[in-house]
């Protein structure tokens, strides 16, 4: 059963974030180059599609427990969900996942065919870069270490290297060891939610232990939001994840369920759940907000 959010003054402020963060990228655009329109159209397509916006909305918070302002970081913020799409563009191809629908509608290949979802997935990298380089508000340091975590985050050591491995592992099911389960989804899916933490830290100018505590937490969160994702492709429907379900299974992914079997997977997210928690006890200022962000990634339906 879901947990049940109350309002409480950290969830007015994700609200809050949120809320900025999409008025904020429904301002970008990308050219004024009328032949390009075709280009644009589609990662715009893509990019103000919805979700649940965790990494953007996370960095901000970040930044928010120590002590910025959390607007200030909306550069980087939009750098990130930039990132995101373009591996979920990259995902639905046919040579990666092949699935025809996301986030309630066809996929980007479907929509405008696979050479334009390629080049808008690649676009969508240069993009991110250019909104931290000019826009970026912070010290030359600052901003070399952003570019530095999200091309650590995003290369062969983080996402690509995640999805790779995945895709190796690719109908070994439950026959997969467990060093290479965890391996994949801590850089597949985890280092770019970690990296969303780091950065609302690093432009909020925190300190080494602090930086230390985000990470731990951003970590384990990144885990327990993939332990989930495995769940609900196992047990939901495709109306109420907006994407295909039960694909994982069909096509013998190496993913929590099938090592663990359900229940084993639910008490493991549960004890990812713990150790996010246990590591905001070292973080400084009021770490409520990343509480409730931990529930919700560990309770969410979607």
């Amino acid at each position: 059963m879901a947990r049940r959010i109350k309002e409480t003054p950290s969830t007015i402020r994700w609200e809050q974030h949120r809320r900025a963060f999409e008025e904020y990228i429904q301002g970008l655009r990308f050219t004024d180059e009328p032949r390009l329109g075709g280009l644009e159209e589609a990662m715009r397509y893509s990019m103000l599609a919805g979700g649940k916006r965790v990494r953007p909305t996370l960095c901000m918070e970040v930044a928010w427990v120590c002590e910025a302002e959390p607007s200030r970081v909306l550069p980087s913020a939009a750098a990130i969900e930039l990132i995101h799409t373009y591996s979920l563009i990259h995902d639905d191809l046919p040579a990666m996942d092949d699935d025809d629908f996301r986030r309630g509608r066809p996929t980007a290949h479907k929509k405008f065919g696979e050479a334009t979802a390629i080049l808008a997935g690649d676009a969508f990298f240069g993009e991110a870069l250019t909104l931290i380089t000019v826009h970026q508000q912070g010290s030359c340091e600052q901003v070399l270490e952003v570019v530095r975590e999200l091309a650590d985050s995003t290369g062969v050591n983080g996402m690509v290297g995640g999805q790779i491995m995945d895709m190796d592992q690719t109908g070994m099911g439950a026959g997969v060891d467990l060093e290479t389960l965890y391996m994949i989804h801590k850089y597949k899916t985890g280092a770019l939610i970690k990296s969303s933490a780091r950065i609302g830290a690093i432009l909020a100018g925190a300190g080494g232990e602090e930086q230390a505590a985000v990470s731990e937490y951003a970590s384990e969160l990144g885990l327990c939001f993939q332990i989930v994702d495995d769940v609900l492709d196992a047990t939901s429907t495709r109306d109420t994840l907006g994407k295909s379900a039960g694909s994982d299974a069909e096509q013998g992914k190496a993913t929590f369920v099938g090592v663990y079997g359900l229940d084993g997977a639910r008490r493991e997210a549960d004890k990812v759940l713990e150790r996010a928690l246990s590591a905001l006890s070292r973080l400084g200022g009021d770490s409520s907000g990343l509480r409730e962000l931990a529930f919700f990634v560990r309770h969410r339906e979607n």
